[in-house]
């Protein structure tokens, strides 16, 4: 085999491996469609349970608030309620939701910082989070709690379903009309 067959060998090898190295995971993708939005806030409307005493009736709003590299905070507030933020958190290809709660004064919720983390790395338009230990052990009843974020176009959806009992619940936000950015959630002073 002469110099120039073996160099170019190895050019087309490293080409190769450069570009399968680079492909773009679905985790990725969808890390990177949910980063577009950042600054930005939407309304939405409850889908499920149509009837809902906390959250039915009640403008919802998000706000893709705070964005880094490996994390994403989205408050949540339902009417005048601003005490919800769902922490997105990027970390070897799998994404993670959790769910911080406070209240007005700012302090913590008891009941904090519960979710899971991605099995796998997902699809471009939907990532799954099962609940994860701390949440078993937090809040026993949601031990079977499965919770998915699906973002096309049109639509960022937030949704819950308890495996094996009638809970379910599913925001679907209107991500093609940007709104006026609300204020802090409670508990932020930025």
């Amino acid at each position: 085999m002469t110099f120039k067959l073996k160099y170019i060998l190895i050019i087309t090898c490293f080409i190769s491996f450069s570009a399968l190295s680079q492909e773009i995971t679905p985790a990725k993708k969808f890390w990177n469609s949910l980063q577009k939005h950042c600054g930005r806030a939407y309304e939405g409307t409850l889908e499920l349970p149509k009837e809902d005493k906390d959250f039915g009736g009640k403008t919802l709003t998000m706000h893709v608030r705070k964005c880094t590299e490996t994390e994403i905070k989205i408050p949540f507030f339902v009417g005048e309620d601003k005490s919800r933020t769902w922490i997105l958190t990027y970390k070897n290809d799998r994404i993670t939701l959790k769910h911080d709660h406070r209240h007005k004064d700012g302090s913590e919720d008891k009941i904090n910082f519960y979710g899971g983390t991605s099995a796998n790395t997902g699809k471009a338009d939907i990532q799954v989070f099962p609940a994860d230990a701390k949440t078993q052990k937090m809040i026993p009843a949601a031990a079977t709690n499965v919770w998915w974020i699906t973002i096309d176009e049109t639509t960022f959806t937030y949704n819950l379903r308890r495996l094996g009992t009638d809970r379910v619940f599913k925001v679907v936000m209107d991500i093609t009309k940007p709104i006026k950015t609300p204020e802090a959630p409670w508990g932020w002073k930025e």
